[in-house]
């Protein structure tokens, strides 16, 4: 597997229940893993892929990405694509090196992960059975990837949160990405809380409350 990553095994042999957690810029492998033990009652496989892109974030720390950061611009459409076939990559590998249950895979990104999130459901979105796109955006034109059917999410459970102050990531960013996945058919639940950037108790039990009930329900491959 080319990516590095951290993992969280439940109990047992499997197949599980699996998450795939993408990080925010400036994070790494280990930025999400400790939700593992709080979702699903510690039930849930968790992967944690680390993005390719060195960040400085001090004096003497490194963090990652899954893209070069332009604030309020797009990101360039080449980076954008080598991240996305990258994480595309790390699905499949992980899919024959992991006891995933294959139709109870799921999503979640974080800020710029939530954007790797967008790009990976747009790309196969018959793949997962649910999404989770937290205090992030949906880069223009990526649903386009979706083909031509009316409703290319239909029924595709997707959660999204939001802080009502992020000062990164504007709520009317999130806002606008819940009219275009409902556009797209998908089966979206939109929250917000009165944080800024970040994740909290409340966000997190909903969070929770969205993977126990999609994982476990029995969903057919597609």
């Amino acid at each position: 597997m080319d990516l590095i990553h951290s993992t969280y095994h439940p109990a047992g042999e499997g197949p599980h229940p699996t998450v795939i957690a993408l990080h925010g810029w400036g994070a790494n492998a280990l930025d999400l893993l400790g939700l593992a033990p709080q979702l699903a009652d510690g039930r849930l496989l968790v992967l944690c892929p680390q993005g390719p892109i060195p960040v400085a974030t001090g004096p003497a720390s490194v963090g990652y990405g899954w893209f070069p950061i332009s604030m309020g611009a797009p990101p360039d459409p080449e980076a954008f694509r080598n991240a996305t076939a990258a994480l595309n990559g790390f699905v499949a590998d992980s899919m024959q090196h992991y006891p995933i249950a294959p139709d109870r895979l799921a999503l979640v990104g974080f800020s710029q992960g939530g954007a790797m999130v967008y790009a990976l459901t747009a790309a196969a979105p018959a793949r997962f059975a649910a999404v989770a796109a937290l205090s992030t955006w949906l880069p223009p034109g990526v649903l386009d990837q979706t083909g031509r059917a009316a409703e290319p999410l239909a029924g595709l459970p997707v959660l999204v949160q939001h802080g009502a102050t992020d000062a990164l990531v504007p709520i009317e960013r999130a806002r606008d990405a819940v009219d275009q996945l409902r556009q797209a058919g998908a089966a979206v639940r939109y929250r917000e809380y009165g944080i800024g950037h970040e994740i909290s108790a409340e966000s997190l039990r909903d969070l929770d409350a969205f993977l126990a009930q999609a994982l476990f329900q029995t969903r057919p491959v597609t």
